[in-house]
């Protein structure tokens, strides 16, 4: 399981998921816009309920969650979230969990890369690109041989 996209994927969202105040979730909601990740905000929620039990258990992921509520910025809070989560998810007693997690995952990892959904081909000097808002930059030089 990918924790660095879990991480990823809950860390804008977890004022909201975690209940943490008006001002928290007013930046929650900031982060949320800039990434365009509102859309994933359901996804989010369905690992979430799967993972907070787990999460109340132990002080150490409780708190790495409030500082990453708090500022989903901070390298240092992301590295003990994942750290926590690696030990929940790792855990044998945490197996099933783990894979139903992970199934969710594959859902978004699929979403957010668009995979099977856009088409590059490239050959020699010529690209064929289709898909949604699709930029193409080419860096083109010509060498001259005497």
């Amino acid at each position: 399981m990918d924790i660095a996209l879990l991480v990823k994927l809950l860390a804008p969202c977890l004022p909201f998921l975690a209940g943490l105040g008006q001002k928290a979730a007013e930046k929650g909601a900031e982060k949320l816009g800039e990434q365009g990740a509102t859309e994933l905000l359901p996804q989010a929620k369905k690992i979430w309920e799967k993972l907070h039990p787990k999460v109340q258990v132990k002080a150490a992921t409780r708190e790495a969650v409030a500082d990453v509520a708090k500022d989903a910025d901070d390298a240092d809070a992301l590295a003990a979230l994942r750290r926590q989560l690696k030990k929940i998810l790792e855990a044998p007693e945490n197996a099933a969990l783990a894979v139903e997690i992970a199934e969710i995952l594959a859902e978004v990892e699929e979403y957010s890369t668009g995979a099977a959904k856009f088409n590059v081909r490239v050959k020699d000097s010529q690209v064929g690109v289709i898909g949604d808002h699709t930029t193409v930059t080419m860096n083109i030089s010509s060498k001259t041989h005497e």
